[in-house]
């Protein structure tokens, strides 16, 4: 005889009661996720790439009174030299280059350092300049500053430095492309004599384009005069242009021989290049001993121009223990705006102020010069 299983003590379970899974929930939790990662990993990445700027950083200074690459950075022939002593730095700024790129978290880095500038990658690159179009502008500068240190501190020395216009690149499509050659000096025009490539453009300015103008010129050691029919400007079609570039040349009446090499670029050390070349010529130190050290395009006239950078400048120069810095006057303001890092800062307009400050502190540290304020 069969035996009926006792009857169950749990009671029935109802379907209703078991958990269930939600598949629409396991999706947006899935999909919140995948969210979350692919917001950290695109983060990541936009902090790497690369923004439309680039960082001017303090550089190293270079004494121009000591050696570069293990020359003397100025050899001077033709007059008596008399021993230095301190520093005449000339500083730099290391810039991004135009290969080069800056990230977002560079961006944001050199934005948070008071040493470092952030500009616009194009102020520094204008129309996507390449590597190669930089240095060929940076050489330039930088020989044209060499020469003009020359002569600046020369003519504060007191010696005659006669000046020349050489035409230094013609158009092959310009106005003067059947006229003019690289090389020649350009004496008058329209009779008016020309000493300085400016007084040529501004007698030329003068003129309406389409008018002719005549140039009396050298070529090969010999006088000629040559015609030559302005065309407008292409940017400004009320100037008048005769399609070619101007630069002087200098006769010295010393040799002085710059072995700065081209790892070094721009204008900027022209103020104290031709304060190395005057205490080198001039008996006694410039620098009384201290250690000074400045920045400043100089023309041959010994007028100090402005420059880019002289924040970061000052910053490369604390660095270097420099106690007198040499501030060109239209930079003052900028000068003044963050730490002066224990450092005098000297206000110079011309080469001629910059010696007289150097003059005064030499004799007493505590002399009243024109500082930036």
């Amino acid at each position: 005889m069969s035996e009926t299983p006792p009857p169950s003590t749990h009671a029935p379970t109802d379907a209703a009661d078991e958990p269930q899974s939600d598949p629409k929930a396991s999706d947006r939790y899935l999909t919140v996720a995948v969210a979350a990662v692919t917001s950290i990993v695109l983060a990541g990445v936009a902090m790497l790439l690369p923004v439309p700027y680039a960082t001017m950083q303090p550089g190293p200074v270079f004494d121009t009174l000591g050696e570069f690459d293990d020359q003397p950075m100025l050899s001077i022939e033709g007059a008596e030299l008399y021993p230095t002593d301190g520093t005449l730095d000339f500083t730099t700024v290391s810039v991004t280059s135009p290969e080069g790129s800056v990230s977002f978290v560079e961006a944001l880095w050199a934005y948070a350092d008071d040493d470092v500038n952030l500009v616009p990658r194009d102020f520094l690159y204008p129309d996507d300049e390449t590597a190669e179009e930089s240095d060929a502008v940076s050489a330039a500068q930088l020989a044209s500053s060499k020469d003009n240190s020359a002569v600046a501190a020369l003519r504060a020395l007191g010696y005659e430095v006669p000046e020349q216009v050489v035409v230094s690149g013609v158009d092959e499509e310009g106005a003067s492309a059947e006229v003019l050659q690289d090389g020649d000096v350009l004496r008058s025009v329209d009779g008016t004599p020309v000493d300085a490539p400016q007084e040529a453009v501004d007698v030329i300015g003068a003129l309406t384009p389409g008018d002719e103008v005549t140039l009396a010129i050298t070529r090969d050691d010999a006088a000629q005069q040559v015609v030559v029919t302005t065309r407008p400007d292409e940017d400004d079609p009320d100037k008048p242009r005769i399609g070619v570039g101007l630069s002087s040349s200098f006769d010295l009446p010393v040799s002085v021989t710059n072995n700065v090499g081209d790892s070094i670029g721009g204008p900027s050390a022209g103020t104290m290049f031709a304060l190395a070349i005057y205490d080198l010529l001039t008996p006694g130190s410039l620098t009384g001993g201290h250690r000074v050290a400045g920045t400043g395009e100089i023309s041959p006239d010994g007028v100090v121009g402005p420059i880019g950078g002289v924040r970061q400048k000052m910053a490369g120069a604390s660095a270097d223990d420099i106690e007198i810095f040499l501030v060109p006057a239209e930079n003052c303001a900028e000068a003044v705006q963050g730490d002066d890092f224990g450092m005098t800062l000297v206000r110079v307009e011309t080469l001629d102020d910059a010696i007289a400050a150097l003059e005064a502190l030499a004799e007493d540290a505590d002399a009243p010069v024109e500082t930036c304020s």
